[in-house]
């Protein structure tokens, strides 16, 4: 059974998310959203999905893709598809919004990240580069390692670094989810 489809917007980026197939959905083996994302200088955050295989289809519009240092840009009619741990971002340069599905595969907890991180922005919570502060990021991190995470500094680094200030962030009364 499908349920009604989740519509946010992220106010500091402009992307809007529909939320088609979610982890309860597929039980647990996608995560489908058709997305939105007007004309930015800005991208999101360079990162990896280390768990997850994860792809853009093309709609309407064109987007630049990075992923591991190489630019695609992809339009109408075309995929691009990231196995797992391969570091990537993508933004759109214009002149039309572009709409695409994304998908990720195993969903995970993906859906949760997606709406923490829209609060956070709606909220304010994140810089001009999309990140939020260092002990926010160490919860964040901490509770979607599975999912998500920053491309550098390597993981080690930054279990190393997150597992020390996770719990600090905690005690701080940093949430791991925000809705």
């Amino acid at each position: 059974m499908v349920h009604s489809h989740l519509i946010m917007t992220n106010p500091r980026s402009g992307q809007t998310m529909i939320f088609r197939k979610t982890a309860e959905d597929t039980n647990g083996t996608l995560l489908e959203i058709e997305s939105f994302n007007p004309p930015s200088a800005s991208s999101e955050p360079e990162h990896v999905h280390p768990k997850q295989e994860s792809s853009a289809e093309v709609v309407s519009g064109k987007l630049h893709f990075v992923i591991n240092g190489t630019v695609q840009i992809v339009g109408p009619g075309e995929k691009v598809v990231i196995p797992p741990g391969v570091p990537h971002h993508f933004w759109n340069e214009g002149p039309e919004e572009a709409r695409t599905i994304q998908r990720f595969s195993p969903a995970l907890n993906t859906e949760s990240f997606f709406k923490t991180y829209f609060a956070l922005a709606r909220d304010g919570k994140l810089n001009e580069k999309g990140v939020p502060n260092l002990l926010l990021t160490a919860r964040m991190t901490m509770h979607y390692q599975d999912e998500i995470r920053l491309a550098s500094p390597p993981w080690a680094v930054q279990k190393l670094l997150f597992s020390v200030l996770s719990p600090i962030a905690a005690l701080m009364g940093y949430k791991k989810q925000y809705n």
